[in-house]
C-alpha cells in the first residue's frame, strides 16, 4: 500500500534541485555567508510582496516574534493579550523578553482570536496584542487594529504559517509588526530554520537589524545587548530559488482546500474561514468527536493526517496556571481538530482517494 504522507520535504527539495544547487554554489562561490547579498535582495522582494516598507531576516520565526517585542520595548512588567490555540511559540516569545502572555479564548467558528473579548483583557499593564493567523488563515482583523488603536497598544502579527494568505486585499503581516516562519514544514520553506519581520516603520528596522546582530551598530560598535539571530545566506539564498514558486504552491493549496470543501462539508464539520479572507492553507482543518480514530482509520489506508495542535499552551507544563480566563472554545476544540495533506506536492488523485476513504468512515460513524 502507498503511504501519503502529509507533508513531503524531499519531494519539493528534489524537483527545484537544480536551482536550489545552483544557489547554494553562488554563496560559496562569493563566501559571504553572514549578511551577504542575497540577505538583502531576499528582504527587499519580500517587502514588495507584502506591501511593505521593511522586511528584516531573522534566524527563525520565534526571533522574529522575540526580537519584534524586544523592539517595541516589551518587557518584564508587561502583558501581551494572546491565544492558547497555537504552537507555543507564540507564548514563549513573551516569556522570553520576560512579559506575560494573556490569553483570550478563540471564536468557535475560525478557531481564531475573538476581538470581542479583547477589551476585558486589557490592564494597566497589557502593551501589546498578538493575534495567530493559524493555519494559514488570516485573523479579524479590522477589530483587533481598532482596539490597538483606541488603546495604543503594540499590534505584533504571528504570520508563522501565513505567508501569502490576504485580509481585505492586504497581505497578513501589514497591519502591525509582521513576524513570520520559513521553518522547512512552512509554505515558503528553507532548509532548516529562518524567519523575517515585516514593518511600515523605518526606525523600528533599524532597530530590529542591530538586535538581530548582537546589538551592533557598525563593526565595532554595539549600542544594546542582543543576540545573535541573522538569517544565514545559504538559506536566503535558497529561499530566492523557491520565491518564484509560492502563488502556484499557494493556488494549489487553494485548490485543494476547495475539494474538500465541496465534498466533505456534509460529512463533517469545517473549520470556517474569515470573511474577507484569502487563506494560504498551510493546514486544512475539520473536526470530529472521534478524531483518534478517524486519524487511525486514515493511516489504515495509507493517509497521514496530523493534529496542530492537540495540547493547548495553557496546558503545557510550562504554562501552567497562566490562564486567568475561562477557554472553552479553545479546550474543546484541542479535542476534536485534524488537519488533513494540503501541500502542493499532493496529487488530486491522491486527495480525492482521501476524500473518498474519510465519507466512507463518516458514513458509518454517524
Amino acid at each position: 500500500m502507498t503511504s501519503i504522507p502529509y507533508v513531503d520535504l524531499i519531494k519539493q527539495n528534489q524537483a527545484l534541485r537544480p536551482s536550489i544547487l545552483e544557489a547554494v554554489d553562488r554563496v560559496l562561490g562569493h563566501g559571504q555567508f553572514i549578511n551577504g547579498p542575497e540577505v538583502n535582495e531576499l528582504e527587499e522582494k519580500l517587502a514588495r510582496r507584502l506591501g511593505v516598507k521593511d522586511v528584516v531576516g531573522v534566524s527563525s520565526g520565534t526571533s522574529a516574534l522575540t526580537l519584534a517585542m524586544r523592539a517595541l520595548d516589551i518587557g518584564p512588567g508587561d502583558e501581551v493579550i494572546t491565544v492558547s490555540h497555537s504552537y507555543v511559540a507564540t507564548a514563549s516569545s513573551v516569556s522570553l523578553v520576560g512579559a506575560t502572555p494573556v490569553f483570550v479564548d478563540v471564536d468557535r467558528a475560525t478557531g481564531l482570536m475573538d476581538p470581542e473579548l479583547l477589551a476585558a483583557a486589557i490592564s494597566p499593564r497589557t502593551k501589546a496584542v498578538l493575534p495567530v493567523h493559524l493555519g494559514g488563515v488570516p485573523c479579524f482583523m479590522e477589530p483587533i487594529q481598532e482596539l490597538c488603536r483606541a488603546h495604543s497598544l503594540h499590534l505584533i502579527e504571528d504570520c508563522a504559517q501565513a505567508i501569502g494568505a490576504t485580509y481585505r486585499g492586504r497581505s497578513v503581516g501589514s497591519f502591525g509588526t509582521g513576524c513570520f516562519s520559513l521553518h522547512p514544514l512552512k509554505t515558503l520553506s528553507a532548509c532548516g530554520d529562518a524567519g523575517f519581520i515585516a514593518t511600515n516603520d523605518p526606525d523600528l528596522a533599524v532597530l530590529l537589524r542591530r538586535l538581530r546582530s548582537l546589538g551592533h551598530r557598525d563593526r565595532d560598535h554595539v549600542d544594546v545587548p542582543s543576540e545573535n539571530a541573522r538569517l544565514d545566506t545559504l538559506q536566503a539564498a535558497i529561499l530566492l530559488a523557491k520565491l518564484p514558486h509560492l502563488d502556484d504552491w499557494i493556488a494549489r493549496r487553494s485548490q485543494h482546500a476547495a475539494a474538500y470543501r465541496t465534498a466533505l462539508r456534509p460529512f463533517v464539520e469545517l473549520t470556517s474561514v474569515t470573511e474577507g479572507s484569502e487563506p494560504a492553507y498551510s493546514a486544512f482543518v475539520i473536526r470530529h468527536d472521534e478524531r483518534d480514530a478517524l486519524i487511525a482509520h486514515l493511516a489504515s489506508r495509507g493517509f497521514e493526517a496530523k493534529v496542530h495542535y492537540p495540547v493547548a499552551i495553557h496546558q503545557q507544563r510550562a504554562f501552567e496556571g497562566t490562564s486567568r480566563a475561562e477557554l472553552r472554545h479553545t479546550e474543546a476544540l484541542v479535542q476534536r481538530i485534524v488537519s488533513l495533506p494540503v501541500t502542493p506536492e499532493l496529487e488530486p488523485s491522491q486527495r480525492d482517494a482521501l476524500i473518498e476513504v474519510l465519507i466512507d468512515w463518516s458514513r458509518r460513524h454517524a
